[in-house]
């Protein structure tokens, strides 16, 4: 199967098959710039002629410059991590709480945020979580707040449409627990609401089940701060008139919290349920032994997690609660750790200046984007020793995290060598990452001296990692006790990092790449688990990108780079299962709403990243030649850009099932290069 270069890697640990790296060679033909809107679906079926008059490698070529002209000098690659609005608003109540609203370079910043929120309003007045999604009632109160916060007029045509809609919802007493603890901090919303999180239960011993190490890290990272705020209650009202009273339909009953909630007499929800209103009841009398010690050793923990950058977990929501936390505890908004935390934020900015707005990121991507715009530019007939791809791999190779973090609380053993997500992550290196780049990292030819070591440290920490069902979580060994799927506090499901099939089929790309054997262990039982996963018609499901097309894209990549058949029958189900996915026009597309119960597999408008894994995966289950992927390629053709790239608005990134969703602005670009390159390398 084309991919990366592969080279000697008896110093990373694994031996090597033979291989070959198909790489075509750039040229510009006659006519190259034919108009490939011409193309219908009958004439898809047949595209010997794209590749005689030159109209593929004129894509190509337009798009690997197109990509090229967007890498930065030392090296890498980002596009924005674009969410939800909740996050702009976030930064909005942050900045009213501690007191930053009222200096004038934080005052004009939230003016900017407002602005944004604003113009993203959707006509009905409402707010979502993903592109043409219902309106959200979390997504849209939080909003609402910030607006009014920031002076917008509740009588306005746009608040009164948003107000109508949150009072039929039931009102903000209805929302996510993550909205109700963000009304509270500014006194629109009563504590009794929020759910207890004790900040001693937090540092329970790991002998215990009950241990914040048993929380996946992004809600660990989030959860130990969270504790401090909801242990202090600090509330920090808003200015007279700037409240939101009037999103109440009814007041608030003392029970709302439990509302809703009928769990089996003898189940952990009741148990956690029962938990919760004792610990209401022991807080009111101030029975809440070890509070102080536990208080002093969250600031520890808080401090000591913080990078030399200033960032806490490299996402919005962790250095958002960090600075809460700190400011509750006495710290000043200019001690130099508070400052560090508030550049970090401003790192998350994307400014548009047109608009005079700007709109804060959940997180930053430029390990992800760097190393697949690699893989990408190289299955496109890049050079492997182009000097952008020499600058890449060499940034890449300088990214790998050499220390310890949390992961090493349930795998002491192993040492670290993995990859983040983003610039500064130290302590969450990510299994995924770590994949992607060591992939990419297997080009650059000669330019990178030491890629054996980097390979093997990375080699290490992967294995090290791999989970007793044979499988990879994202960041950590054994996160997967469905207990806490129980907790009121998790309401969303989303603080688990179990193994997936994305993750582990990725893992095994990488593993063939480096020419692992199917009988080595480690590969045996993560493709025993893949397989056990795969659903009775063929596909599989995707926890970080939406949703059965991006599962089952990845694990055939995985289970094609080992040499399993394209005859296998889990490959054959596979692929007749991404050829009956595909809709009219050739293109995939598939809906966020696919995660939801009864709604599996949705199907939503084609996207040029959707439509990039089908290609890539019936490539790789050995049908490039097939009617629909043929179909497929000249769906890409036809919709690419003027720029020479692909453009996107809906949501094609998972952050969390049915809660979160990310649209990631460089999917559009480097994943249709990609699969364009590899339809032309499999059928040269």
């Amino acid at each position: 199967m084309p991919g990366p270069t592969r080279r000697g890697m008896a110093e990373a640990g694994v031996g090597l098959r033979g291989g070959r790296h198909m790489q075509a060679t750039t040229t510009t033909h006659p006519g190259a710039e034919a108009d490939v809107e011409a193309l219908t679906d009958a004439g898809a079926i047949d595209l010997a002629a794209l590749r005689t008059d030159g109209r593929l490698e004129a894509a190509l070529e337009g798009a690997r410059a197109a990509l090229l002209a967007r890498q930065h000098a030392e090296g890498w690659w980002q596009g924005e991590d674009e969410a939800n609005q909740t996050l702009d608003a976030q930064y909005i109540f942050l900045l009213h709480f501690t007191g930053l609203l009222a200096r004038p370079h934080w005052a004009d910043k939230a003016r900017r945020l407002a602005n944004w929120i604003r113009r993203t309003q959707r006509e009905d007045g409402t707010w979502a979580i993903y592109h043409g999604a219902p309106g959200c009632l979390s997504v849209t109160t939080e909003s609402y707040f910030a607006l009014k916060l920031m002076g917008d007029d509740p009588d306005a045509p746009h608040m009164a449409r948003a107000r109508a809609f949150i009072r039929a919802q039931g009102g903000p007493a209805k929302t996510r627990v993550l909205t109700r603890f963000q009304l509270a901090f500014l006194g629109e919303l009563d504590w009794v609401a929020c759910p207890s999180v004790p900040v001693q239960f937090v540092f329970g011993p790991r002998v215990t089940r009950f241990n914040m190490y048993e929380l996946a890290y992004w809600a660990r990272v989030c959860t130990v701060p969270l504790a401090v705020l909801a242990d202090q209650k600090r509330v920090v009202p808003v200015p007279p008139g700037r409240g939101i009273a009037e999103l109440y339909p009814a007041p608030v009953s003392p029970n709302t919290l439990y509302e809703g909630h009928a769990p089996r007499l003898f189940s952990w929800a009741n148990l956690f349920l029962k938990a919760d209103k004792a610990l209401k009841w022991a807080d009111r009398l101030g029975v809440m032994p070890l509070r102080q010690a536990a208080l002093r050793r969250a600031k520890r923990w808080i401090l000591e997690h913080q990078d030399a950058s200033g960032d806490w977990g490299g996402i919005f929501p962790a250095i958002a609660n960090s600075l809460l936390a700190l400011f509750v505890l006495g710290m000043d908004v200019d001690d130099p750790v508070f400052r560090r935390g508030l550049d970090a934020l401003e790192r998350f900015e994307w400014p548009d200046a047109a608009r005079d707005e700007t709109h804060i990121a959940p997180c930053v991507s430029p390990v992800w984007d760097t190393a697949w715009t690699v893989l990408a530019l190289v299955e496109g007939g890049l050079p492997e020793d182009h000097p952008a791809v020499v600058r890449a791999v060499r940034w890449l190779a300088r990214m790998q995290i050499r220390r310890k973090g949390d992961w090493a609380k349930k795998a002491p053993d192993t040492p670290a060598g993995g990859w983040a997500f983003q610039f500064y992550n130290d302590f969450y290196p990510d299994t995924d990452d770590s994949a992607v780049v060591m992939m990419a990292l297997l080009n650059g030819k000669d330019g990178l001296p030491d890629r054996q070591a980097v390979l093997g440290r990375g080699l290490a920490w992967l294995t090290g990692l791999q989970n007793p069902d044979g499988g990879w979580g994202a960041f950590e060994r054994e996160v997967d006790d469905k207990t806490y799927d129980e907790i009121l506090y998790n309401d969303e499901k989303n603080m688990l990092d179990p193994s997936t099939v994305d993750v582990t089929g990725r893992i095994l790309e990488m593993l063939g790449h480096l020419g692992a054997s199917r009988t080595d262990p480690v590969v045996r039982r993560a493709e025993a688990y893949v397989r056990r996963e795969q659903e009775p018609d063929g596909k599989w499901w995707g926890r970080w990108g939406v949703n059965y097309v991006y599962g089952t894209w990845s694990v055939v990549r995985g289970l094609r780079a080992l040499d399993v058949p394209a005859d296998d029958p889990a490959l054959v189900a596979a692929a007749d299962w991404i050829e009956g996915y595909q809709q009219a026009d050739g293109g995939w597309g598939e809906s966020c709403a696919s995660y939801a119960p009864g709604r599996e597999a949705e199907q939503g408008p084609p996207t040029p990243s959707q439509t990039a894994w089908g290609v890539l995966a019936l490539v790789a289950c050995g049908r490039a030649e097939s009617a629909a992927c043929r179909r497929g390629v000249a769906w890409l053709l036809r919709h690419r850009r003027e720029d020479g790239l692909w453009y996107e608005d809906e949501f094609t990134g998972t952050g969390f099932p049915n809660a979160f969703y990310l649209r990631y602005h460089m999917y559009p670009c480097y994943f249709p290069v990609l699969a364009l390159g590899a339809w032309r390398n499999a059928t040269a």
